[in-house]
């Protein structure tokens, strides 16, 4: 179960995610805003160009990008028993950048130990990015996390500082197993929540009925919504009510 015909596809995920942002933003105003990144043009293209609206219409096109929400404050979970602690120690070794300068700590300084935080309980910052994969024909979840002293966090210290809720979701869903792939627009190493089971839950989800722009079955924002009420709980994040109320009566 994935968007609608193949023309239609990335300009049906971008009214549904400009929807999203719109209606998180008015029920969710305390929490960090959802907001919609274009896709960067590279620098030999000129937006101007009879030759690159020909040969490039991709480029161009407003529908190329991703739904971004950055620095969200996640606190782990502090005991064994709230905490999912599934994980591989070997995945996740190659460093993803929190940001796009180095953290550098001097060891000559006299204060340098205050640097060196227990990270086992201090807070961890997500930079969440939702994109429309055109060979699943299904939106996926792309996250990075760091401390708050920039280091980043591996594969493992994800996992087990994830609420213990998600050790099921994790372990159990085939749907919702996290791995590491390039991120298709910046070109960067991110985690990723696999797509691979995606359509095949949404069909569940929703009784099988097709998703559709208008009428006749499942509309294209509220199928958005109900997927990230899914993929939101491997972190603990929660859709407002008044949220899937108002996309559900749309």
């Amino acid at each position: 179960m994935g968007f609608g015909s193949k023309c239609e596809k990335r300009d049906e995920f971008h009214i549904a995610a400009s929807t999203f942002a719109d209606q998180w933003n008015k029920f969710n105003s305390s929490f960090p805003q959802f907001t919609w990144v274009p896709r960067p043009n590279p620098p030999w293209l000129h937006p101007t160009s009879q030759v690159t609206r020909s040969l490039f219409p991709s480029f161009l096109s407003q529908a190329e990008g991703y739904l971004s929400v950055e620095n969200v404050v996640i606190l782990p979970c502090t005991t064994s028993e709230d905490c999912c602690n599934e994980g591989d120690d070997e995945e996740g070794k190659e460093m993803l950048s929190c940001s796009d300068k180095d953290v550098f700590i001097d060891d000559d300084d006299d204060d340098s130990t205050t640097l060196v935080q227990n990270h086992d309980y201090a807070s961890h910052h997500y930079d969440f990015h939702v994109v429309y994969n055109a060979s699943y024909q299904v939106p996926v979840l792309y996250f990075r996390a760091c401390y708050s002293d920039g280091q980043v966090l591996l594969l493992y210290d994800v996992e087990k500082s994830l609420p213990g809720s998600s050790a099921k979701l994790l372990t159990e869903s085939k749907w919702t197993f996290i791995t590491q792939d390039d991120h298709p627009y910046l070109n960067r190493p991110w985690y990723t929540l696999h797509p691979c089971g995606t359509s095949e839950r949404m069909k569940m989800l929703f009784n099988n009925e097709p998703v559709v722009g208008q009428g006749g079955g499942v509309a294209v924002a509220e199928y958005l919504v109900s997927w990230f009420s899914v993929v939101g709980q491997v972190f603990g994040l929660q859709v407002p009510f008044e949220m899937l109320v108002s996309v559900g009566q749309s």
